[in-house]
């Protein structure tokens, strides 16, 4: 049993507390400033608290909150060099929050299909720490990344799920414009996607390689993937991946100021 307590409980606060739930083996603590935060997670946390005194004795202490209100959180935080210290905000490095305690300093990338269980994460450690690596494969799949990487998984796979969901939400409405019913068509390609991504993560093809297997010549698909060659398409998702890099960068400055 990992004793745990996540301080924020917003979405990828509750997000981390859902997941971990559900995996078992973690006595939670949820703290947050505001109790009416406690609502959606209050089910699935062994403890809610306003008093942050009540998370300073956890084996793993998870900060999600915003970037700036990190320092007032540390201000506030005493733990010892036996405790592990996981941040999540975006743009806070190691070494800011390694200059306010004695704790060892995860710092990791998370995102919301921590909820399902099916989290992307990225994390930068000085060694592995048993309990974060346990934490990170109960909610999904991790890869270890050199901290200078972190303004990169922010966009990729932090701020990539929004991405993901605008994608989906165009595919479905155009299904709808075409004549099919909303829901219908929000399941199938909502599980496109996930079917997709699965056998990515299954395969050794190359992209290029799994796309030629779906396409058939003078097929369906190949007609759809002409469209898609013939635009801006690559150039477009992967401005919006560089935008999110960038304001991650801009956040790491403020943070040091």
């Amino acid at each position: 049993m990992i004793d745990v307590s996540v301080i924020g409980c917003g979405n990828m606060g509750g997000a981390l507390i859902t997941g971990l739930s559900q995996a078992g083996g973690y006595k939670i603590t949820a703290y947050d400033v505001d109790p009416n935060a406690f609502e959606r997670i209050e089910a699935y946390a062994d403890r809610t608290t306003t008093d942050l005194d009540d998370v300073r004795d956890s084996e793993v202490v998870v900060i999600a909150v915003k970037p700036d209100i990190v320092p007032l959180v540390l201000d506030d935080l005493e733990l010892t060099a036996d405790q592990t210290l996981v941040t999540i905000a975006a743009g806070v490095s190691k070494a800011v929050v390694e200059a306010e305690t004695e704790a060892t300093v995860v710092r990791i990338m998370p995102n919301l299909a921590a909820r399902t269980r099916n989290m992307a994460a990225a994390v930068a450690w000085d060694a592995p720490d048993e309990h974060v690596e346990q934490m990170l494969s109960d909610l999904g799949s991790f890869v270890v990344i050199d901290e200078d990487l972190m303004d990169v998984a922010t966009a990729l796979n932090g701020s990539g799920p929004a991405f993901v969901f605008y994608l989906i939400g165009a595919m479905q409405q155009r299904a709808v414009d075409e004549g099919m019913d909303a829901e219908k068509a929000r399941v199938l390609a909502a599980q496109t996607f996930k079917g997709a991504a699965e056998t990515v993560l299954r395969s050794d093809e190359s992209i290029e390689d799994l796309i030629d297997a779906v396409c058939s010549p003078g097929g369906t698909t190949i007609e759809g993937m002409e469209v898609l060659w013939d635009s801006d398409v690559e150039d477009v998702v992967g401005d919006a991946l560089s935008a999110a890099a960038r304001r991650s960068a801009e956040l790491a400055e403020e943070a040091e100021k």
